[in-house]
């Protein structure tokens, strides 16, 4: 038996130590053991830190206090030993005292807890505001105001596929990385008006003790405030289908200067992309845009090779409902979406261009091209529909 229990002991440390060997930080999540939460780059995440440190010790103290109390008395006072129990009806003094002092500890917490909630929940005074929509499964972002004003963007995962499916291993940011961040100044007050388009999402970035549920028909905000350039990463932190694990949130901090610069640069590009929707295009221009629309938006759903999900997420390789039939149907699905289905909406996700465009992709891509009516579909169809 000691021979056995040598052996499994020693399988066990060898076991500990190649895990712990692997196992490395993640960023936006918790550190290899890590025993609070983070301290986070925000007032309000450094105050969640103290509080919870504060009313973990006083939480330590309580139980060690009645617990070894109580240990002692039974071990001390016990029958063995001559001691009698004594029988009494009532004692103000110790009524008093075991409801007066937890009251105050309470009290004790409560004041610093309630000071921070009010302080999570006030976005007054906002140097920057940002509205964040939720889909399933991306976060759309507009700068409200600010040198950004006027910028939006859809921040989808950009996780590769391989590392998905377990083909390629698999990176320190796996499932947090976008292929689009937020981008917000330091030092800068940045209020978050928060909505959803379709189910209840939730915006979380643990650096910067921010967790607001996004609601559909509902706008809620939060803020924060970062004290210092860098890449921060969160999650949807609600159950919010199937793919909830692929939404990440990624914000990026930058200087001032910098700011300002990435502004310019965005609003120069949003210029530059403006598409014509009453312009005419060539079957190969909207297929070859088609298909990087359906890379970011359609392919966690539809699969690469347009084979879907069975039971969840229909074929769209030879597809004779709407793929293959005649263009009204499909644009109206991918404007409306489907009530009742995962199919969700895109009319405030995707313009005219770029529906028209992955429209014509899935009509022209792997088996479908040449087997259905209405191969390429205009900007102008989507418009007349829309």
């Amino acid at each position: 038996m000691k021979m056995v229990r040598r052996l499994l002991g020693m399988i066990a440390l060898l076991w500990m130590s190649v895990a712990t060997a692997q196992v490395q930080d993640v960023p936006g999540g918790p550190a290899v053991d890590q025993l609070n939460v983070t301290p986070g780059v925000t007032p309000i995440s450094h105050e969640i830190y103290s509080l919870h440190w504060m009313i973990m010790i006083v939480c330590t103290v309580i139980f060690i206090g009645v617990f070894g109390t109580m240990l002692y008395s039974i071990v001390m006072h016990r029958k063995s030993r001559g001691y009698k129990a004594a029988k009494f009806d009532e004692n103000l003094t110790i009524e008093l005292t075991w409801t007066v002092i937890p009251f105050l500890i309470i009290v004790g917490m409560a004041i610093p807890a309630s000071r921070t909630v009010v302080a999570m929940k006030d976005t007054t005074g906002a140097d920057l505001t940002i509205k964040a929509t939720g889909y399933q499964w991306k976060w759309g972002y507009e700068y409200l105001d600010g040198p950004a004003t006027g910028v939006h963007f859809l921040s989808n995962l950009s996780t590769p596929q391989d590392q998905i499916e377990g083909k390629a291993p698999k990176s320190n940011t796996y499932l947090l990385e976008v292929d689009r961040p937020l981008v917000v100044p330091v030092d800068k007050k940045v209020r978050v008006v928060l909505t959803a388009a379709d189910v209840i999402h939730s915006w979380m970035v643990p650096d910067f003790g921010v967790k607001q549920d996004a609601v559909p028909g509902y706008l809620r905000d939060t803020w924060f405030r970062a004290s210092k350039p860098g890449i921060y990463r969160g999650q949807c932190a609600e159950l919010c289908g199937k793919n909830h694990a692929y939404m990440p949130i990624v914000v990026e901090v930058k200087s001032a200067e910098d700011y300002a610069k990435w502004a310019n640069e965005q609003k120069s590009a949003m210029a530059a992309a403006t598409e014509d929707p009453n312009k005419t295009w060539s079957k190969d221009e909207l297929f070859a845009k088609g298909k990087e629309v359906f890379a970011a938006n359609c392919v966690a759903c539809h699969q690469a090779n347009g084979q879907g999900i069975p039971g969840t997420f229909p074929a769209l390789n030879g597809d004779t409902k709407y793929v293959l039939a005649p263009m009204k149907e499909q644009i109206l699905t991918e404007l409306n979406g489907h009530p009742g289905t995962a199919m969700a909406a895109f009319r405030d996700q995707l313009s005219d261009v770029q529906l028209a465009a992955v429209i014509t992709y899935t009509r022209n891509a792997w088996d479908n091209a040449g087997k259905g009516p209405d191969p390429v579909v205009q900007p102008s169809d989507v418009k007349a529909l829309r």
